[in-house]
């Protein structure tokens, strides 16, 4: 069996994480038992969500228990197995971790999942194929509900989610306003991914400079918002939402280091009959098939058009993840080993 190079949680972070919390380690890979598979990881995915997870406190999931391999998403192949629904060169999908290699229990439910890759490269199963392209359907479908005409948002728009988000928005035939930081990232939110404006948050000192922006960008109002990020953005979405609008609330990385994030105008949710929900995706497997069968259509078809960062190797993984936290990457932040 091979040598397996991991990345575990050495430490919780005091604040703001670091390349200290985390250790490289290398370990024996344990020889298959029955109904086991080894998958060699050919990309992992770093996401938002792994910073929350980080600390020890109450949240959605539990702790990413410290001394354990870093949990999140990985694509790879079938290099050995015991069970007979996997054979060696299967492409699959499941929560492999940062390591090189994974041994799975592959009846557990949801613990794999076979990809054709025939019209989608592998990496695109961890971004727009895979969790972040059916949170942003989750999002706009189900909690948005939009209205062919109707003006929707995102912030991180260049992202995983966001760029997903502005395909499954067009297709609907809505108007959708893009949220991203700097203008390589507006303008390929525009011309590449079809959204028909982006702000720059970066050139907005404020929520009411970014609101003014807000509002010339969306003349009619803002009828459905996705927020990724929360602070600033928030506030000033809030400003220009239409009466009876609807918010999905999926992320918060603006307070991912511990800090309060304060809202500035929560009278407006009353003033404008706002709905505004949390979610997080994994309770809603229910609606993945669909998701997924539609975003594998929007990127077979070139109307998705996802872009990645790219880290090479498994050592450069923390670095990878600390700059996604500061909005270093460009699109979905992967971690090629393969």
């Amino acid at each position: 069996m091979p040598k397996n190079k991991q990345i575990l949680l050495d430490n919780r972070p005091q604040g703001e994480a670091s390349a200290s919390n985390f250790k490289l380690v290398t370990t024996e890979t344990p020889p298959l038992n029955e109904g086991e598979v080894l998958v060699r990881h050919h990309y992992l995915s770093l996401d938002p969500y792994m910073r929350g997870r980080m600390n020890d406190a109450k949240s959605y999931a539990v702790p990413q228990p410290v001394g354990q391999v870093m949990q999140g998403g990985s694509v790879g192949e079938v290099v050995e197995s015991r069970h007979p629904k996997y054979a060696v060169g299967d492409k699959v999908q499941g929560m492999g971790g940062w390591q090189e290699y994974s041994v799975v229990k592959a009846d557990t439910p949801g613990a794999l999942r076979k990809l054709d890759t025939t019209h989608v490269p592998i990496s695109h199963y961890l971004g727009a194929v895979g969790m972040p392209g059916v949170t942003a359907f989750y999002g706009l479908v189900k909690i948005i509900e939009p209205k062919a005409g109707q003006t929707v948002t995102v912030s991180a728009a260049s992202g995983a989610v966001g760029s997903a988000f502005g395909a499954l928005a067009k297709a609907r035939g809505c108007r959708a306003v893009g949220i991203a930081g700097g203008p390589d990232k507006c303008k390929y939110v525009v011309e590449e991914l079809g959204f028909d404006a982006c702000i720059d948050y970066k050139v907005h000192k404020d929520a009411a400079s970014l609101s003014k922006a807000l509002r010339d960008a969306c003349p009619d109002g803002i009828d459905g918002h996705f927020e990724n990020v929360g602070g600033m953005v928030l506030d000033a979405v809030l400003l220009r939402m239409n009466a009876f609008g609807r918010i999905a609330l999926c992320g918060m990385i603006a307070g991912y280091d511990g800090q309060p994030i304060p809202l500035s105008y929560p009278q407006l949710i009353l003033t404008n009959r706002l709905r505004i929900q949390g979610f997080i995706v994994s309770e809603h497997m229910e609606v993945w098939p669909e998701a997924l069968t539609e975003l594998g259509t929007l990127v077979g078809t070139g109307k998705l058009r996802p872009r990645e960062s790219v880290a090479e190797g498994l050592e450069a993984a923390p670095e990878a993840f600390l700059g996604m936290l500061k909005g270093r990457n460009f699109g979905k932040q992967v971690v090629k080993l393969v």
